[in-house]
């Protein structure tokens, strides 16, 4: 039975949304959970669409809090970002279908997203209450997990990483003199499963912007090689494209050669 932070428990309406979404969802399975620390960790993953917050509500084997902007928390706000960040790329002559449905779902998004296991990410000072908060539930035990994709491809697998996750880490170590573990995933919706690489652990003593590179490169890198591990499937993308658009799991140097 899914519950808030503070150990209360979440609406009688979300769990029953939660159960049908349970129900109608494919099931996942999980590789690599050997990976996972024993103390709580940074989760991070390619988005795939909504495929990757889903999966891991319905699915991670461990307690977790998953970032969530917080326009999508807003039921005043849902409208413009949903509208600009799912559709706005749609074909002009259904645009206004698109924003009509922006604002249909905006009671509903925002009552899922504030009964989730989740946390604000705020784009203004309100950011240090999405780190404290972070903290927090890592020191309760529990996992963060993050998909920090942009619209910036990086290769066919993942979008380039938002840096800004990385200072958790910092902040994580000044209250607990503790390295933040960040355990790269996988998300493969088309062939259902949830893969855990190793983690990658956070340096303390050297430069904050190298550091954040490298574990933001490091973490791209290992989340396509698990990709390119896995049996020929189609890659769903952090960008909307068409499903015929989709690309494979296959190594650019690769592909000259099938």
């Amino acid at each position: 039975m899914a519950k808030k932070k503070s150990g209360k428990k979440s609406h009688p309406l979300y769990r029953f949304i939660r159960f049908m979404v349970w129900v109608v969802f494919p099931k996942y399975t999980l590789e690599g959970t050997e990976n996972l620390p024993e103390e709580p960790a940074v989760l991070i993953g390619n988005h795939s669409k909504a495929n990757g917050p889903v999966a891991l509500q319905l699915y991670n084997p461990r307690e977790s809090y998953t970032w969530c902007i917080s326009q999508m928390m807003h039921c005043k706000e849902v409208p413009a970002y949903a509208f600009e960040d799912f559709w706005s790329g749609k074909p002009k002559y259904t645009l206004w279908m698109y924003k009509l449905l922006s604002y249909l779902i905006a009671p509903l998004a925002s009552f899922i997203m504030t009964n989730a296991n989740t946390i604000g990410v705020y784009r203004d000072k309100r950011i240090l209450r999405t780190f404290l908060e972070s903290v927090e539930c890592m020191q309760e035990g529990a996992d963060v997990v993050i998909f920090p994709e942009c619209y910036t491809e990086h290769n066919n697998i993942v979008h380039e990483f938002q840096r800004g996750f990385v200072e958790l880490a910092r902040l994580n170590y000044k209250k607990t003199k503790k390295s933040t573990p960040f355990v790269p995933m996988y998300v493969c919706p088309s062939l259902k499963k949830l893969v855990f690489g190793k983690p990658v652990y956070y340096n303390t003593e050297a430069d904050p912007k190298e550091e954040a590179d490298r574990i933001c490169n490091e973490l791209m890198a290992a989340i396509s090689e698990m990709a390119y591990a896995q049996p020929r499937h189609k890659v769903v993308t952090y960008n909307n494209i068409r499903k015929k658009y989709y690309p494979e799991n296959v190594r650019e140097d690769e592909k000259e050669t099938l």
